[in-house]
């Protein structure tokens, strides 16, 4: 096997294409949260694909040149813009509508409440080269053959002087020698959740496919969102795990077949295919790990669900519009349970969320921080990038075969869900949620039940 490598051709800051305001914008209360204070980074593969053409306008040549420029012209016609020009292109022009993206976090405006400061300084962007087809790196599969560090842009101190916690979005575009291309993604997400993300970044497709404004305009907002006299808990203390990292894929059919089970179980209810895999996921866990955990001790299920629904926010509001829905039973209960009977304990949760955050909202929690966690083995931490609206994302080039987050924490039980990549129908969940004293029997019972469809 080759050396794979990746080599950059370009890089540095993509500014508005036009005039922006210059102001400096509140953030609501979730934005500011401490554990929000990041860089997220993801990949978006797309396979070769058909060049979009640019159409150039060319100079009056003088009488003895104008054959050849003639022909000098048509060859321009013809020639086509990478995927990275076509995204640096569309990135400058939507920066004019989401020109916050294009600043930066500062905190000495009204001290304790970080704000974001409209500058006009940009999104870091890198134009690169991969001397590899998308096949040679099994297009980014785990384990990976390109280091993260080669697919998203982590620029030098010189030609970025805004630290990471400060910096707002950079964007890497890497061509195969195949002609397919992977977007690498890293925005902040005090600025916004991956619902607000994955519209920014279907704004840029929006524009890039020639459309002349983004289908969804931005809405900032951030003053009418909540803000309760409740403050933010303590960082939270990582436990030392060292957990193995495995992949899941759940068939349509696996799908489909639990919710017909649950629908006749309820009397005609409906569920999702989210609810089924985090069902199967938390029952598979804890009779893995039900010695770690001890029958009689509760074991604990959370993820974050949107709630722009819940709070009535405006179409296009792109900040963080999330709220924790926690769920917790003694470690016996659940491994004894069916799937079923564990999608009936999520959809309750989920129904009580609605009313936890309204509580929130209104400051009716007696001063106590929902948002606060507690990240030992016995819990588990579920992040849904299956319906966020990454997939959709169209340069131009049709939408991605894949798209989700470079990697998990492997510090907390954690497992991210995302629709599977493309040839492939149904749902992939990344799991390092466990050590490697109980992946072999967490894996097994896993895939004993996917494979009975």
């Amino acid at each position: 096997m080759g050396i794979f490598t990746v080599t950059k051709l370009s890089e540095g800051p993509v500014r508005p294409s036009a005039a922006t305001p210059s102001e400096t914008l509140p953030m609501a209360w979730v934005d500011r949260y401490p554990t929000h204070r990041g860089l997220v980074e993801s990949t978006h593969v797309y396979r070769a694909a058909v060049a979009v053409a640019v159409p150039q306008q060319p100079a009056a040549p003088d009488a003895g040149e104008a054959e050849d420029a003639t022909t000098e012209t048509a060859a321009k016609k013809k020639q086509p813009k990478s995927p990275a020009a076509v995204v640096r292109g569309a990135l400058a022009d939507v920066l004019v509508h989401y020109y916050p993206f294009a600043g930066r976090i500062v905190e000495d405006v009204v001290p304790g409440r970080p704000a974001v400061l409209c500058s006009g300084e940009g999104v870091y962007f890198v134009e690169a080269v991969a001397n590899c087809t998308l096949a040679d790196v099994n297009f980014l599969e785990r384990p990976l053959l390109l280091a993260k560090e080669q697919l998203v842009p982590y620029p030098a101190e010189d030609l970025w002087p805004v630290e990471p916690r400060n910096s707002l979005a950079m964007i890497q575009v890497t061509t195969f020698t195949c002609g397919g291309f992977v977007l690498g993604l890293r925005t902040n997400h005090a600025l916004a959740d991956g619902t607000g993300a994955a519209q920014f970044l279907n704004a840029i497709g929006d524009l890039a496919r020639g459309l002349p404004e983004p289908r969804v305009k931005p809405v900032w907002a951030r003053d009418r969102f909540p803000d309760p006299d409740i403050k933010p808990g303590p960082l939270p203390e990582l436990p030392v795990l060292a957990l193995e990292y495995i992949v899941f894929d759940f068939p349509v059919a696996y799908l489909d077949r639990v919710k017909s089970q649950y629908a006749e179980f309820t009397g005609g209810k409906l569920c999702s295919g989210f609810d089924i895999v985090i069902a199967k996921l938390w029952q598979c866990r804890t009779r893995a790990i039900i010695d770690a955990a001890a029958p009689g001790k509760d074991v604990k299920l959370c993820f974050f669900a949107s709630v722009r629904h819940v709070l009535k926010l405006e179409p296009g509001y792109y900040g963080n519009a999330i709220f924790p829905v926690k769920v917790s039973a003694p470690a016996a209960k659940v491994a004894g349970s069916s799937v079923v009977d564990i999608v009936g304990m999520v959809r309750e949760a989920k129904r009580r969320m609605v009313d936890e955050c309204l509580g929130w909202a209104e400051g009716r929690t007696g001063g106590r921080d929902p948002f606060q966690m507690t990240f030992n083995y016995e819990s588990v931490y579920v992040s849904d990038w299956s319906k966020l609206g990454f997939n959709d994302v169209d340069y131009g080039y049709g939408t991605p075969m894949a798209a989700g987050p470079l990697v998990n924490c492997d510090l907390i039980a954690s497992v991210i869900v995302m629709k599977a990549p493309a040839p492939l129908a149904g749902t992939r969940l990344l799991a390092s949620c466990v050590t490697k004293e109980h992946a072999d029997d967490f894996a097994a019972r896993m895939r004993e039940d996917l494979l009975v469809v």
